[in-house]
């Protein structure tokens, strides 16, 4: 319990509650429209920009960013313009960043301290800054489906039913692949790779399985990343283990308990149904 009473433990706990608010709501649409591998292509694709903001002495954060929102525009491009299949695209952008990050890392005289943090997260290492640039983005991005909900849920299912009925599709879906790129960028120090795309994905699968609206599968999802990361967060300074590896397995435990209950549920309607 003496954890409770150090700031950086205090942040750690409020950086991941906000995040996972974020994760929610982003990931739901991000599962909706079946962009996981999308995301996972601009995660990899801003190791290219973390590298070169290394070897230039800018801020490798800024770079990534700009590597992600280059990569996830690049992705839609080659795929709508050129007609190229979308996981090849993908696979093109993850390997260019990757390829690109390498390079310039090793191009980099002295040692990037940091580099393990970006790839691993380190929530412990979370500053007020951080809560507060996270805090503002997830303001924004509430905002956005407070007041264009609806459109995006529309674009999300069904994008030809969307432009027949006059929505801006273009728009919204440029807005939403902007605010996907800043949420992977704004995180992947904190979660590191390998988090981020579990709570990306893994806590609206587990919604999915109970509810098929929306609106609910965004609340759930929520719900079940806050209490993943918290639980997780808890339990690995407990046992002293990395805290992103405990919280991934906590989420897969999760969706496969989630898998059998649901089944059993079934079973026992079905089974109820037919004594009636």
């Amino acid at each position: 319990m003496n954890l409770f009473e150090y700031t950086f433990f205090q942040n750690a706990l409020i950086g991941i509650l906000i995040i996972s608010i974020a994760a929610g709501i982003i990931g739901t649409y991000i599962t909706t429209r079946r962009l996981v591998s999308i995301s996972g292509g601009i995660t990899h694709a801003c190791f290219g920009g973390l590298g070169l903001g290394y070897y230039l002495g800018i801020s490798p954060i800024i770079m990534a960013g700009v590597f992600a929102v280059v990569a996830s525009f690049g992705v839609e491009w080659l795929a709508q313009r050129h007609r190229v299949r979308e996981d090849s695209a993908i696979a093109v952008v993850w390997a260019l960043g990757m390829a690109i990050g390498v390079l310039f890392i090793f191009l980099t005289p002295g040692y990037v301290p940091e580099l393990n943090s970006f790839l691993f997260g380190n929530i412990l290492t979370i500053s007020t800054a951080d809560i507060v640039a996270f805090g503002v983005y997830t303001v924004v991005l509430a905002a956005l489906f407070a007041v264009y909900g609806r459109q995006i849920v529309m674009i999300a299912f069904d994008r030809d039913f969307a432009r027949i009925a006059g929505l801006p599709v273009k728009s919204i879906s440029t807005i939403m692949t902007v605010m996907i790129a800043l949420a992977i960028v704004l995180t992947i120090r904190m979660v590191g790779i390998m988090l981020l795309l579990s709570m990306l994905s893994l806590p609206p699968m587990i919604a999915e399985i109970f509810s098929s609206r929306f609106n609910r599968i965004m609340a759930l999802a929520t719900v079940i990343s806050a209490v993943t990361c918290v639980t997780g967060i808890i339990t690995s300074a407990c046992i002293d283990v990395p805290c992103s590896a405990v919280i991934v397995i906590l989420q897969v435990i999760a969706y496969a308990l989630s898998r059998v209950s649901a089944a059993i549920i079934l079973r026992y309607n079905k089974r109820r149904l037919t004594d009636v």
